[in-house]
């Protein structure tokens, strides 16, 4: 039997920033993850026809 999990469009986007701030600096998993949640925020904000 297999198990299937479902992860969000923003989890998995949390994911990948997190993943870039923890390769390209030198915070810990916890510290680039709550980094990656304003990241996301603050990107989240800016408005459509201006991305």
């Amino acid at each position: 039997m297999t198990t299937t999990t479902h992860t969000s469009a923003y989890e998995r986007r949390l994911t990948m920033v997190r993943d870039v701030l923890s390769g390209r600096t030198e915070l810990g998993d916890k510290e680039a993850r709550d980094l990656a949640v304003h990241v996301l925020r603050a990107l989240d904000h800016i408005p459509e026809r201006v991305r």
